[in-house]
């Protein structure tokens, strides 16, 4: 049996990256897996791949900024057996100076970033209360702990998610609902977003620069948390960070000779 089997989950931002990771994985481990993206041929190229591994999943085109979408996305879920597990996982950045920054810009990091968190639970809420409870995930960031130049917005819109789950995890607690909610913090992940930026990163040289354990992460050490925060296994965590960044976050070592 699978850590999460018969369990129905949504992902958000799952065409690629972190989230690409975390809905295979699930799937692997038992579970029906509703692929949720604005990256439609990304999105239905990943269920191809977890259908073809005895994995199932379904594509549900969706904005997580928006707010009439969710109910269908919502429905999906339920469609294949309830709603037991969501991960919060969408998300967009732009490399900018505050100075620099357009409110344009910062509106549509906040939309996606929070907004769109901010309905994934809204909305997830009383499906999982109609199943008997859940884990909502919410991918956060070490950004979301501490300070980064040029990173003035996604900092701000990553530290509110991780207060707001915090939130919600005490209502959840106060309702006796049976609904844990929990934040992952990624340091430097070895995903396509750093490539998207103005000034392109290669995160693997950025991980052997700066993280402690001298390397940058992969999507499937994060996608492994999140199982972990899925599963039964985390049945008495709530309301806490789980930081994936091989120390990033905890301090810096001398250089290595």
């Amino acid at each position: 049996m699978g850590q999460v089997e018969g369990k129905v989950a949504i992902v958000t931002g799952a065409a690629s990256g972190i989230g690409a990771a975390c809905a295979e994985t699930l799937a692997r481990a038992g579970a029906r897996v509703v692929v949720s993206d604005i990256d439609d041929a990304g999105g239905a190229a990943l269920v191809d791949r977890i259908t073809r591994g005895g994995g199932k999943a379904i594509y549900h085109s969706h904005d997580v900024a928006s707010e009439a979408g969710w109910p269908a996305l919502i429905a999906a879920a339920e469609a294949l057996g309830g709603l037991h597990i969501v991960v919060a996982n969408a998300g967009i950045t732009k490399s900018a100076l505050v100075v620099d920054l357009s409110l344009e810009a910062w509106r549509r990091e906040m939309a996606v970033n929070l907004d769109g968190v901010f309905l994934s639970v809204k909305h997830a809420i009383p499906a999982m209360r109609r199943n008997g409870g859940g884990s909502i995930v919410i991918l956060s960031s070490v950004a979301g702990l501490r300070g980064s130049v040029g990173s003035s917005a996604y900092c701000a819109s990553k530290g509110g998610v991780r207060l707001f789950a915090k939130a919600v995890a005490m209502e959840c607690a106060w309702a006796r609902d049976n609904i844990r909610v929990n934040t992952i913090h990624p340091g430097v992940i070895d995903t396509p977003i750093w490539r998207k930026l103005p000034t392109a990163i290669d995160p693997r040289m950025l991980g052997k620069a700066v993280v402690p354990m001298g390397r940058a992460g992969t999507t499937q050490d994060v996608a492994n948390g999140v199982l972990f925060l899925s599963s039964d296994a985390s049945s008495y965590m709530t309301g806490t960070e789980f930081v994936i960044d091989g120390g990033f976050n905890a301090g810096a070592i001398p250089p290595r000779r």
